[in-house]
């Protein structure tokens, strides 16, 4: 789960956030506090759903005007610094300078006459621009003037200054030499909600003390000021709470909150001591307050106590039981006790303790519950309560519900939202932005903090975006901003910035973004429609450059390492889809042996795509995933493609209304493997379907729907009716089923249809898993020989999968035949057949008359044959071998056309 806090002059801001919306973030198209648009005439703010990105600048700006002059980079620089000016401001504003050309960048106690002065936390230096102050901006807020021959920065207070002094850095030049004019601009900003940052509260492999260093980094840049430490690698926060740190831990602790103050993000220590803790233990309870002291010394400030992701109906001790009772009720009240003692005993005695704050064990809903009343009657009023929305992963996440949390819990409401988190989905890589979030909910939050990925270079692309909505939600556009931050991502790089597109399209899927791969998905869409090959081929192999350009360009290198089977796996897909791609474009201008020899191919290429894992903590080694349900779903549908065009029409393929879970597609009820099955993402509704189309009308026998698995024995459609169809339009039933996991039953003789579907017909919560969903069909028959090799048989060779392969167990003897009876008598303009690269089994092929009599259409020559017929009525094939001629046999399978 996750963890977070506030600081003293966040508290403030947070009462007026959440006793009646006093404050709330404010569109860039109103003014601030007294006006963002009193700006001395310089130009007005943008309207609000306009492009309020000034470019460089994230997170979005509430209020961006250019003014008609501009300055100019000199030679030699002089920093004035005021009230508001702190060491780190000033680096970052030095550094920023040197970068855009200045040579010398010296400290005065006033404007230099000659070249630029830059004014660091000095508000008064605003009047000369005709800007208005900081002074009535909350907290972190400031006011950011360049132009008059100037660039004053001025935060509300230090944090204000020093976020002004990040926006100074993303607007100034590179350049070697001074010289570079800058556009005169007109910043007024203050974030949307007080509370802003990341918690480290993933299960799986810790990020390193490097990484974390990093991040730290990453979060002053982009306006993030909270960062809660607690991952699960660290024993010191749950099994062995109760122990003093060994000084080498503590150092490192040390050092991170030393990076973090520098970087003005609040580090919080989040201590969890649910899973042994006695709440009525005086010793526990001053074990707590000990550890809290061991860490205030080293300079932490802000502190949290998670009780998630244990159990309350169990005590830990007798004491806890005879003082409380049993039940959610009786924990609530627990837990408000040793949180109260810990906020009065610790928190009230340490001047500059930020507000205590804690995860309640009911931390994913709204529900009211006898657990959720006792904290809220309970806790003490200024603790601050973490909570993830109407889930664990929240796919949204509403103003009302805030709300609701806020009534349900009687305190203030910091989210640890679940996003891009990935320990629950470890295949895969979440790379899409924050999405899913309503305008105006940061102004019912304390604070928004993001639990990121078990990756935590490939977590920054989400980052981004999650910074700049909870600093300004009411500009947030979630497509924008996730280009944005590919675009800095890249370091302004074009060729690596699509490289890194292209490899974040296709991990860009999660709950908060339901879309796969959408900018992968809409150029396969456009080639079905439009036929454009070519164009789809240079997606292709751009996408199979992009893992290779991202190794060698990428700025960050730690993205690549996080990223590496990923980069591997997606490097495979592209060659395969390129060659499935290939297939198509080769069957469409009558080159069928060069498509056959390429399907032939595809099933090692999508193996060995699907072979790359993430080792995980526990050391298994689990399958990534990239693009599923496009880059296998493309393979699939030029599978299906050939077919058509080859004339196969009898491959059934499976399709759902419901959404899937993971990689568990819906193709799989139709594998024949009863041990994988299609997996939904979510409890069906009433008309939810989940539908088998046989390719073409045709006799059906047996239906059977086989779902549920172990472990999951309540994933099935609990109501529902199995259907069939001729068109897809007018539905029949076959039978009604309630509360049956296995559902079986027999057509009349001369049922036809092309479809059969099962339709929920009424909701339930429960999800849906299919292991198999049969419909027998009446099939050519095979007969002759050679007989079938041992793990073959004869009907592959005419089954309607090229995947499947009659392999003789011997050569043919004389006068043997394989003989292909039809279904029904077709008028045969070409008879196909497909053979396994290398078989060279000589035979002639013949077609039967309904008469009965036989007559030759030509001979087998190579794995693709093709042979023009007169289009006479046929309703057999016929391969006559010649005997002893070449190996044993092997057909993929006979076509009639």
């Amino acid at each position: 789960m996750t963890r977070l806090p506030p600081r003293p002059a966040l508290l403030a801001l947070t009462a007026g956030l959440l006793v009646g919306g006093l404050l709330t973030a404010v569109p860039a198209a109103q003014a601030a506090p007294d006006g963002p648009g009193k700006t001395g005439g310089i130009g007005d703010t943008p309207a609000a759903g306009s492009d309020r990105r000034a470019p460089g600048i994230t997170p979005t700006p509430q209020s961006v005007s250019r003014r008609t002059d501009r300055i100019t980079i000199s030679p030699t620089v002089t920093v004035v610094t005021g009230d508001t000016a702190d060491a780190s401001s000033v680096r970052v504003v030095e550094e920023a300078l040197r970068r855009a050309g200045a040579q010398r960048v010296v400290r005065g106690d006033a404007p230099a006459r000659r070249g630029l002065t830059v004014h660091v936390g000095d508000a008064a230096a605003l009047a000369a621009q005709g800007l208005q102050g900081p002074e009535d901006l909350p907290a972190d807020g400031y006011v950011l003037g360049v132009g008059a021959g100037r660039v004053v920065l001025a935060g509300k207070d230090t944090t204000g200054t020093y976020y002004a002094a990040q926006t100074l850095r993303q607007i100034l030049p590179e350049r070697g030499r001074p010289g570079a004019e800058v556009g005169g601009l007109a910043v007024r900003d203050w974030p949307g909600t007080a509370l802003r940052g990341v918690i480290e509260g993933f299960y799986g492999t810790p990020w390193s003390h490097e990484a974390r260093l990093d991040q730290l980094d990453y979060y002053g840049e982009h306006k993030m000021n909270i960062y809660v430490y607690s991952p699960k690698d660290d024993a010191y926060l749950r099994e062995k709470w109760r122990d003093a740190y060994p000084a080498d831990r503590l150092a490192r602790i040390a050092e991170l909150t030393g990076r973090a103050a520098e970087r003005h993000v609040e580090f919080t220590y989040a201590l969890s001591p649910g899973l042994s803790v006695c709440y009525s233990s005086d010793a526990d309870a001053k074990a707590l307050v000990d550890k809290f002291e061991t860490v205030w010394d080293i300079g932490v400030r802000t502190f949290a106590v998670p009780l998630d992701d244990i159990s309350y109906t169990d005590w830990n001790c007798a004491g806890d039981e005879a003082k409380w009772g049993s039940g959610g009720g009786a924990a609530g009240a627990a837990q408000a006790y040793l949180l109260n003692r810990v906020n009065k005993e610790f928190i009230a005695t340490h001047p500059g303790a930020q507000p205590l704050q804690m995860v309640p064990t009911e931390y994913y809903d709204v529900a009211p519950s006898p657990y959720k009343k006792a904290l809220a009657e309970q806790l003490d009023p200024e603790v601050l309560v973490e909570w993830t929305g109407v889930g664990v992963v929240a796919p949204k996440m509403t103003v009302a519900q805030a709300k609701a949390a806020r009534e349900v819990f009687a305190h203030p409401i910091l989210t640890w939202d679940n996003y891009p988190v990935n320990d629950y989905a470890t295949n895969r890589l979440l790379l899409g932005p924050f999405n899913g979030r309503e305008k105006g909910l940061p102004a019912e939050l304390a604070g928004i903090t993001a639990n990121p990925m078990i990756q935590p270079y490939a977590s920054k692309l989400s980052l981004f975006t999650v910074a700049d909505y909870s600093w300004n939600d009411a500009a947030y556009d979630a497509r924008a901003s996730w280009g944005a931050g590919l675009t800095e991502y890249a370091d302004g790089d074009r060729r690596t910035e699509r490289a890194l597109r292209a490899f974040a399209d296709v991990n860009y899927s999660s709950a908060l973004n339901e879309e796969k791969a959408p900018e992968l998905a809409a150029e396969i869409d456009t080639f079905w429609k439009s036929g454009d090959g070519g164009r789809l081929d240079a997606v292709f192999t751009a996408l199979g450059a992009a893992p290779g350009r991202l190794r060698a360009e990428l700025p960050d290198r730690g993205f690549t390492d996080d990223a590496g089977p990923w980069l591997d796996a997606t490097e495979s897909w592209a060659g395969a889809v390129r060659s499935a791609l290939g297939m198509v474009r080769a069957a469409r201008d009558g080159r069928g042996a060069e498509a056959w020899e390429l399907r032939q191919k595809l099933p090692a290429l999508v193996a060995e795509a699907r072979s790359f894992t993430f080792t995980g903590l526990d050391g298994r080694e689990v399958p990534v995933v990239v693009g599923d349900g496009v880059l296998d779903g493309f393979i699939d549908a030029a599978e299906a493609e050939h077919d058509r065009i080859l004339g196969i029409t009898g491959r059934p393929s499976a399709s759902t209304t419901l959404r899937t879970y993971g990689s568990n597609g819906v193709a799989r009820m139709l594998d024949g493997d009863d041990a994988t099955y299609f997996w939904s993402d979510g409890a069906p509704a009433a008309g939810d379907r989940l539908t088998v189309d046989l390719g073409r009308v045709r006799d059906i026998g047996d239906v059977t729907l086989a779902m549920g698995k172990p472990g999951s024995a309540e994933d099935y459609v609990h109501t529902g009716v199995l259907e069939f169809s001729a068109d897809g339009v007018d539905w029949r039933e076959l039978t009604a089923f309630e509360r049956r996991p296995e559902v079986a039953v027999t057509p009349p003789a001369g049922t036809r249809a092309r479809y059969v579907r099962a339709r929920a017909t009424a909701g339930q919560a429960s999800w849906v898993v299919v292991r198999e969903f049969r419909v027998a069909t009446t099939e050519a028959s095979v007969t002759g020989g050679p007989p079938a090799a041992p793990g073959s048989a004869l009907r592959a060779a005419a089954d309607g999968d090229t995947a499947t392969v009659y392999r003789a167990a011997r050569t043919p003897g004389a006068a043997e035949a394989l003989d292909v009876r039809l279904v029904e008598p077709l008028a045969a303009h070409s008879v196909t057949v497909l053979r396994p690269t290398g078989s060279t089994a000589a035979a002639e092929v013949q077609l039967r008359a309904p008469d009965g009599s036989w007559s030759t259409a030509g001979a087998l020559a190579g794995p693709y044959t093709e042979l023009r017929t007169t289009g006479g009525t046929a309703d057999a094939v016929r391969l006559l071998w010649r005997e002893g001629a070449g190996p044993a046999p092997q057909i993929a399978e006979v076509i009639v056309r």
